[in-house]
């Protein structure tokens, strides 16, 4: 058998194998691949959450976040500018507050004029076209860095939701337009919503942090908002155990029954099969925040030359996409923005 007999009865033999389905015929080029490629990745799937300090002119690194910085709201207000010029639809702050200003109960999540108060009208009232999320948990305004009221070493539900209920609206009223209860208490979801539309503000949206796992992927962002010293105990009593799938399912559908729009799965590449469950289950908008543990290893994968960072990134916004993500709130929003529109 000569070479060109031998290749022929090669070829014979894999099309047989494959019934002819030869998979990697669309993969040869570049204008094939772009062709056929399921999920797309844009500018409009990107929330980018900021920090916020007190103060002016204030831009604070985080080391366990590098790029990333603690704005006070001046400078939160160019950010969001430049956001907005890169066509970022969304922003979601989170406040750092001053140590001698947290109490037990969270109090100043009560302050018509506290830190996120502050930012969202300032921020509206310079770009009224950029959406603002705002959280409405207590962990940045308790001495003790629980997201409720802590009384005899337990976090009470029921009071906690009234002070996140009451603080919801004082934020709408400063300009947020989505509110996403991070808190995971029982109920805080439907009492949002009435206390939203008796204080008239039904066109306020809630994204749910339905599936807010008791992760360890958490830590350097509690050094960004200042509790990482002050947490007394852990989260495992409201947050949802890392074992369960089942449990984020039923979180998402009261949630919705309470009258959630949105969905949002925290952290975000460990539960991959958690995000595509809730998009599958409910068809329903749904998101994912890669959370600043996972935006801190690629960082520092990337800085001792370990990964390629950027394609790290983009692949890892892919992720998301493919698993059901409507939209991804990530730090990397920026420069993410800048490189589509590039």
């Amino acid at each position: 058998m000569n070479r060109k007999e031998a290749i022929s009865a090669m070829q014979r033999s894999v099309d047989e194998i494959t019934g002819g389905r030869r998979l990697r015929r669309m993969r040869k080029a570049n204008w094939s691949r772009r062709m056929v490629r399921e999920n797309h990745l844009s500018v409009d799937d990107l929330i980018w959450p900021i920090f916020l300090v007190d103060g002016e002119g204030r831009k604070e690194s985080i080391d366990a976040m590098p790029g990333v910085y603690r704005y006070s709201v001046d400078l939160a207000v160019r950010e969001a500018e430049r956001a907005a010029k890169l066509g970022i639809p969304a922003i979601a702050t989170f406040p750092n507050i001053d140590n001698r200003l947290k109490d037990e109960g969270g109090s100043l999540i009560l302050d018509a004029d506290n830190l996120i108060n502050k930012a969202s009208r300032a921020i509206k009232d310079a770009v009224p076209e950029m959406g603002i999320i705002t959280d409405v948990a207590l962990d940045p305004f308790t001495s003790h860095g629980h997201d409720g009221v802590l009384r005899n070493g337990n976090i009470i539900n029921d009071e906690t939701v009234e002070l996140i209920a009451q603080a919801a609206v004082l934020q709408a009223a400063a300009g947020a337009d989505i509110i996403a209860p991070s808190d995971m208490m029982d109920g805080r979801v439907g009492a949002i919503r009435d206390a939203l539309d008796v204080a008239g503000y039904s066109d306020v949206a809630i994204m749910a942090y339905s599936a807010k796992y008791a992760s360890a992927f958490y830590g350097p962002y509690r050094e960004a908002i200042g509790t990482s010293g002050l947490l007394k105990g852990d989260k495992k009593t409201y947050y949802v155990d890392p074992a369960n799938g089942e449990e984020a399912v039923r979180e998402a559908e009261q949630d919705l029954a309470e009258g959630a729009d949105m969905l949002m799965v925290k952290p975000g590449l460990p539960y991959l099969d958690v995000i595509h469950r809730l998009k599958q289950t409910f068809s329903v908008p749904t998101f994912a925040y890669q959370v600043s543990g996972e935006y801190a290893m690629i960082r520092a994968a990337a800085a001792n030359g370990w990964i390629d960072g950027d394609r790290v990134v983009m692949e890892s916004l892919m992720a998301f996409k493919r698993a059901g993500c409507d939209g991804i709130l990530t730090y990397f929003a920026p420069e993410i923005a800048e490189r589509l529109k590039g």
